[in-house]
């Protein structure tokens, strides 16, 4: 098939939809190899997906832990500019997990749909780290930091816990959380079936998620798709673009790019085993 007949299909009255896949870790930033979910990276993506006005639909193809709430309301306000702009219904289909931030995305579409064993929810805030105080102490490490603004140097993990920080920290993450919160109910409204407690960070399988209202049914992408808008609906990918080919011919780059990937890859992984995954 030639490119113009190839544009001309598209262009026809068969049915069509546009996929974003939304898959990885929610964070600013990213590498040059594998790039995380972020509004600087998907919004070209997002506004690809929304230009065909013919188009019976926009779906999200959801894949991830969470991470940034900052990123993931960017990246959900969007969708849903574009698609209230539009008139376009927006649909969600869950792999293995859509949690924390990646069900922020995922309650975006105006239907969620998962699979019986994807994990889904996680609605809540968490913040980790390490303490240091005794070991560099044990080490005859000195900690020598100056600050002008008492606070600056909250949560220092070289330094002994602060019932105060931690009493702060407590008041930021409420406030996150309070957002969160607001943001599926009204996404969800009264599909939510409060039966058990939603909103404490817990997470569920498919089908109880299915029960307690946070998604609408169970079914795999191409099945439900089918459906919905018959055997001939077409389905369009929207890819964001790789970033492997501008470090080509420069092996430091490529050292120095693969080194972060690998450091990123461990704290990725760490955000995913949460899940048992």
């Amino acid at each position: 098939m030639t490119l113009l007949s190839k544009l001309m299909f598209w262009k026809s009255d068969v049915p069509r939809v546009s996929v974003i896949r939304l898959a990885g870790v929610i964070a600013s930033g990213g590498g040059s190899i594998r790039k995380n979910l972020n509004y600087d990276t998907l919004e070209p993506v997002i506004k690809k997906a929304f230009a065909d006005k013919k188009q019976k639909a926009v779906i999200l193809c959801v894949n991830s832990p969470g991470g940034s709430p900052v990123q993931s309301a960017l990246i959900g306000k969007r969708i849903r500019q574009l698609a209230e702009k539009n008139k376009m219904p927006v649909i969600a289909f869950c792999e293995d997990v859509a949690a924390s931030g990646g069900y922020w995305l995922a309650s975006c579409a105006d239907e969620i749909y998962a699979d019986e064993a994807s994990i889904i929810g996680s609605i809540g805030v968490i913040s980790a780290g390490f303490g240091f105080a005794e070991a560099i102490s044990k080490l005859g490490i000195e900690r020598r930091i100056y600050t002008s603004g008492k606070s600056k140097s909250m949560l220092d993990p070289f330094k002994d816990e602060n019932p105060d920080e931690i009493a702060r920290l407590k008041v930021l993450q409420n406030e996150i959380h309070d957002h969160f919160i607001a943001h599926v109910k009204s996404r969800r409204g009264e599909k939510l079936n409060e039966e058990e407690p939603l909103f404490n960070g817990l997470f569920w399988t498919g089908n109880r998620a299915k029960q307690l209202g946070l998604i609408d049914g169970i079914g795999a992408m191409h099945s439900i798709l089918t459906q919905r808008f018959g055997e001939k609906v077409k389905i369009k990918h929207i890819a964001q673009k790789k970033g492997l080919f501008s470090l080509a011919g420069n092996s430091a780059k490529i050292g120095a790019a693969i080194s972060h990937e690998l450091l990123d890859e461990i704290e990725n992984r760490h955000i995913w085993a949460r899940f048992g995954l």
